[in-house]
């Protein structure tokens, strides 16, 4: 077909279709690699600020260092208040993955229940845990702060690990009981004539038709737990009991001078273990939220 021919017929010549299209391709290309650029500049700042010694904060706000050092990477490491690093990464992770377990496995039992076992109240106790996530967490702070002081439980993890065990967050419950009201009963029915109690089915059918739900409760209770400050602050008292946010707050003494290296130094370290957690299962938490609209 000629070019007269083309411009008769209304059709673009396949050339300027493709420049058309790779001009869109440039255009779009440009845009999203300055939104990403927008989006890591804090990451990249922070990491690079690390290296300034600390004379430079406050006089030198670009993003190289002038004088590139370590030094605040030794301070870290070395640790602060007589406490190495380690223990606060210890106690950060004691709490995250103890977080973690408790969450996924008390909600994963509620929500069977909600969604799979009938009993009366069934709606009153759904319709209460749904209204628990419309209650700020500042309005129960102190009624349970002395409830665990009287136990003699502050200073120690359990205030900020026994609630986790006991399906106390609302929002992920209902997430696994939307997963669970979308699949089948005909498979419950099917395990049940073969002799399959609830313990049965829960763990043998439900648990592994529900892992995207599971896994996104984990991911999530892991990075709140990992990032928490107001909990800890509130419920530990010893150095060596602080975790990494609150060990974050010793580099920052108002009474005496600021160590601003050290503090930017100890945030990043702080965030690398989020960044890998977050790299290693976003796929999961993509499949999780895909795999919420599903109906069975």
């Amino acid at each position: 077909m000629t070019a007269t021919a083309l411009i008769t017929t209304g059709q673009q010549p396949p050339r300027r279709r493709l420049t058309r299209r790779t001009s869109q391709t440039i255009v779009w290309f440009v845009a999203l690699t300055a939104i990403t650029l927008v989006v890591i500049y804090p990451l990249v700042w922070l990491l690079l600020s690390t290296f300034k010694p600390n004379a430079e904060f406050g006089q030198n706000p670009g993003l190289l260092p002038w004088a590139p050092t370590i030094d605040n990477y030794l301070k870290v490491v070395e640790g602060i208040a007589g406490v190495p690093l380690w223990r606060f990464y210890a106690n950060s992770l004691i709490l995250a993955v103890s977080a973690v377990i408790g969450t996924v496995l008390s909600s994963a039992l509620a929500a069977y229940a909600f969604a799979r076992v009938r009993f009366r109240g069934l709606g009153v106790l759904f319709t209460a845990m749904i209204g628990t996530l419309l209650l700020p967490f500042h309005v129960v702070i102190i009624p349970q702060y002395i409830w665990f002081q009287k136990l003699g439980l502050v200073d120690t993890f359990v205030p900020l690990i026994l609630p986790k065990f006991l399906a106390t967050e609302a929002f992920f419950v209902f997430l696994i009981v939307q997963f669970i009201r979308n699949i089948p009963r005909d498979m419950d029915e099917a395990a049940r004539i073969d002799g399959a109690g609830h313990a049965r089915i829960f763990w043998s059918i439900i648990l592994p038709l529900v892992k995207p739900a599971l896994i996104t409760c984990a991911i999530f209770t892991f990075i709140w737990t990992w990032n928490d400050f107001l909990g800890p602050l509130l419920y530990l008292n010893s150095p060596e009991n602080y975790p990494l946010p609150i060990a974050l707050r010793l580099y920052n003494d108002q009474t005496s001078t600021s160590d601003y290296g050290a503090t930017v130094t100890a945030s990043f370290v702080a965030l690398v273990p989020v960044l890998l957690f977050f790299i290693v299962f976003q796929r999961f938490l993509v499949d999780g939220v895909a795999t919420q609209g599903l109906k069975g």
